[in-house]
């Protein structure tokens, strides 16, 4: 049987994984910074912005391009 691998970067990812990656590699205030969202400026936390992004389909998305681009200027992905 031939195995299909998906195109999709974040395959595979859970939101927490992303999220934990970029806090590590920016912390949280730069990524209050790079992306405007509430949850990052005021008593941050992971649990407190995973509830938010999962409910907020346009706010997930941008920390999905962040992860991306992150990725692509730390040439994880080719």
């Amino acid at each position: 049987m031939i195995a299909i691998k998906s195109n999709d970067p974040l395959h595979g990812l859970t939101l927490k994984k992303i999220m934990t990656d970029l806090e590590e590699w920016y912390g949280w205030p730069v990524l209050v910074q790079k992306i405007k969202i509430n949850c990052f400026a005021h008593d941050p936390s992971l649990n407190s912005s995973l509830k938010f992004l999962r409910q907020t389909p346009w706010a997930r998305a941008k920390v999905e391009r962040l992860y991306l681009t992150t990725l692509k200027q730390r040439k994880v992905l080719k």
